[in-house]
């Protein structure tokens, strides 16, 4: 099968493969370790994508999951068959209707793209790149594990 070219990232950036990536880096930032760089990188698609006329914002939907407030919205986007949502900015709540709820019989369709392939797609298209930490040591690593005797003392003794 063609499969895994249609998908290839450097060979078509699509609206509809464009979309998936999106939504794979979406799916994968909700249990991400850091899911900051991946949430920034499906906002600064979904903006160009917009800002393109390659995507439309349909209107705000309540959040499922306000931070600190009772309610909170959120702009749902169409960018190819996929829906998306980002945070609003001030403009979008003069523009957008507001449509309630959110439909939680709606899905995405189902992709299979690897995160891989998904983040070098979106970083080629939104000039983003990833910067790479320097691995933190632990201190345990440094220092090989030792046992140490427990010290007892009486009570109202000074440990030092």
């Amino acid at each position: 099968m063609d499969d895994h070219k249609r998908l290839d990232p450097r060979l078509n950036p699509t609206i509809e493969n464009l979309a998936r990536a999106i939504y794979v880096v979406n799916r994968h930032a909700k249990t991400a370790p850091n899911p900051k760089y991946l949430y920034a990188l499906k906002k600064k698609a979904l903006l160009k994508l917009v800002q393109e006329g390659k995507a439309t914002k349909k209107g705000l939907h309540f959040s499922n999951n306000p931070k600190l407030s009772q309610q909170q919205s959120d702009v749902l986007v169409l960018a190819g068959e996929y829906y998306f949502h980002m945070p609003p900015t001030k403009d979008d709540f003069d523009q957008l209707p507001h449509l309630g709820s959110l439909n939680s019989t709606y899905r995405n369709p189902k992709t299979h793209m690897s995160l891989t392939k998904a983040k070098i797609l979106l970083q080629n298209y939104v000039g983003m790149k990833e910067e790479k930490k320097p691995k933190s040591h632990n201190y345990r690593t440094n220092k090989a594990r030792t046992y140490e005797k427990p010290v007892f003392k009486r009570l109202g003794e000074s440990y030092r």
